[in-house]
């Protein structure tokens, strides 16, 4: 990377070119994920300073610890200022980061009136696999500090005149491709270790535990977090030992194992479920395991407001649903609506006019809210024998069988397949829909803590971990960035886990390993990937 001056960075950033459209959501079919992928690597690989250290957990385990890039004198901390939602619309209540030029040139006019010097500064967001380059928006700085202090202290400035923002590090807006990484790969090489590669979430699913616990609870060499998880629970398609334990996110990335690890690989994945009636009567059962009406990362299977294609960290709603619960889940959601009380062979033994009966061992409930509550209460009657049918697709529409021998687990986006990089941003629900695109902009294009996991071409299972928000340590990456760091590690096929503050590895001899970016430190977890021996 060329490095300029501070004074240089900071008169760039004034002349501006002019802004390129992003496409929009039409420009690609929802969900595909195309294998051959055309994608190149956009900028250059990162930059090792120190060698690799390379330590052995157990036999065929290793742990590699990489420092990447080195701090950058021109990255400085800066006022982020940010926009109205609407043009000319108040500044003491902003909450946007970025948005059309003309809302940032405004807003850039009236600091100026109140006497600061402001920076007006074009967001450009990369090509993806189904999404051409293109400005994703402008953005309004003032100001240049070596201290954060000195940033806080005009950003307080900023605020008393009037305006609202927060402070950054220019390191971590996902343009300096040389600044400071810390990275962690596990790498499991099955033609030594004999043992395997699960998944691991504590004693209920509603709940969450630290990964130390989990690795423990486990009795595992060592272990990276997994899904992300709301209301206390893992968001996204997951199936242990063949079993379904969480919803579908439709056409979200996925990473699908069998074998313990030894068979790996990555592509985007739909789940439907459907109930079946003695008389005939087939409904779709809306989610597994997750609060009826409560749609996280939206990508539903119908009737779902103010969408149905994926949103990450986005809550949909869905006033009518069928919603099934399992053993694991714990003790089930008590509620208005209805429920019928299923035993191993899917007979029910209960049908109640209200929710929240325990769920029998080895059976389920299947509680229903909304007009669902109506209709089951309808059609479903004690002693009926239940059909419950599971199909599950791949990107190409290819049926997925669910043997005692499959884990799949949905977070995302892909990163890398077949070799080449591959990150299916819109159809992953990582672009927002609209014209804020302060979430696209802050998860998707700037630097942050990210977990991986993927394969090698020696067959070889990686975990990886790359710290970030901490200046001049480690500042993190982008979406864009991340793909590029597993394909120059050797991936195969990768994909993105869940990250930030969640973002940990740790060994059961050593603890945490790397340094989770929350300053409390070690994030409970919705569920964590374990090595097991």
């Amino acid at each position: 990377m060329r490095r300029t001056t501070l004074a240089a960075a900071l008169s760039a950033a004034v002349a501006l070119t002019a802004a390129v459209t992003m496409p929009t959501a039409e420009a690609a079919p929802h969900g595909a994920l195309r294998p051959a992928l055309d994608a190149k690597p956009f900028q250059p690989p990162l930059t090792a300073t120190a060698p690799p250290v390379t330590r052995t957990l157990s036999p065929g385990v290793t742990l590699t610890t990489y420092t990447f890039g080195k701090k950058n004198a021109d990255d400085f901390w800066t006022v982020h200022v940010y926009l109205p939602a609407e043009p000319g619309g108040p500044v003491n209540k902003a909450t946007t980061e970025l948005g059309p030029k003309d809302t940032a040139d405004q807003v850039a006019q009236t600091l100026r009136e109140k006497g600061f010097a402001p920076r007006v500064e074009e967001v450009r967001s990369p090509a993806y696999a189904d999404l051409a380059a293109g400005t994703l928006g402008w953005t309004v700085r003032v100001g240049g500090f070596a201290e954060r202090s000195d940033a806080t202290a005009e950003l307080a400035r900023v605020k008393a005149a009037g305006f609202t923002g927060d402070t950054r590090y220019t390191a971590q807006d996902g343009t300096d491709l040389q600044a400071p990484q810390k990275v962690n790969v596990i790498r499991v090489d099955f033609r030594e270790f004999q043992g395997k590669v699960d998944t691991e979430f504590g004693p209920t699913l509603h709940g969450t535990e630290p990964a130390t616990d989990l690795v423990a609870r486990a009795h595992a060499i060592a272990g990276i977090n997994g899904q992300w998880f709301y209301n206390d629970a893992p968001g996204g398609f997951y199936v242990k030992d063949g079993k379904v334990l969480a919803s579908a996110t439709q056409g979200r990335g996925a990473i699908l194992i069998t074998k313990g690890g030894r068979d790996v690989r990555v592509d985007a994945i739909k789940a439907h479920i459907s109930l079946q009636t003695p008389g005939g009567a087939i409904e779709e059962i809306d989610g597994v395991n997750r609060f009826p009406g409560d749609v996280w990362n939206c990508g539903g299977v119908g009737g779902d407001t103010p969408t149905e294609r994926p949103q990450h960290d986005f809550e949909c709603t869905d006033p009518s649903e069928l919603v099934q619960f399992t053993p694991e889940w714990g003790a089930a959601p008590k509620g208005a609506g209805a429920e019928a009380v299923l035993d191993n062979d899917n007979e029910v033994v209960a049908v109640n006019s209200s929710r929240g009966a325990a769920v029998p061992d080895g059976g389920s409930t299947i509680q229903a809210i909304g007009d669902r509550a109506e209709w089951l209460l309808g059609h479903v009657h004690v002693g009926d024998s239940l059909g419950i049918n599971t199909r599950v697709s791949d990107s190409y529409g290819r049926p997925v069988p669910l043997s005692r021998d499959t884990t799949i687990m949905q977070v995302g986006p892909t990163l890398v397949r077949h070799g080449k990089v591959s990150v299916n941003a819109l159809a992953d629900g990582i672009i927002r829909f609209g014209a804020d695109q302060s979430f696209t902009y802050d998860w998707t294009n700037r630097a942050n803590p990210r977990s991986m996991m993927g394969v090698d071409d020696r067959g070889r299972l990686m975990l990886a971990v790359v710290d970030g928000r901490q200046a001049g340590y480690s500042e993190g990456l982008s979406v864009a960035r991340t793909a590029e760091l597993m394909r120059q590690l050797g991936a195969r096929e990768a994909l993105n886990l869940d990250g930030g503050g969640s973002s940990v590895m740790a060994t059961a001899a050593d603890g945490v390993i790397n340094h989770p970016s929350d300053s409390s430190g070690e994030r409970s977890l919705g569920d964590a990937w374990v090595i097991k021996p």
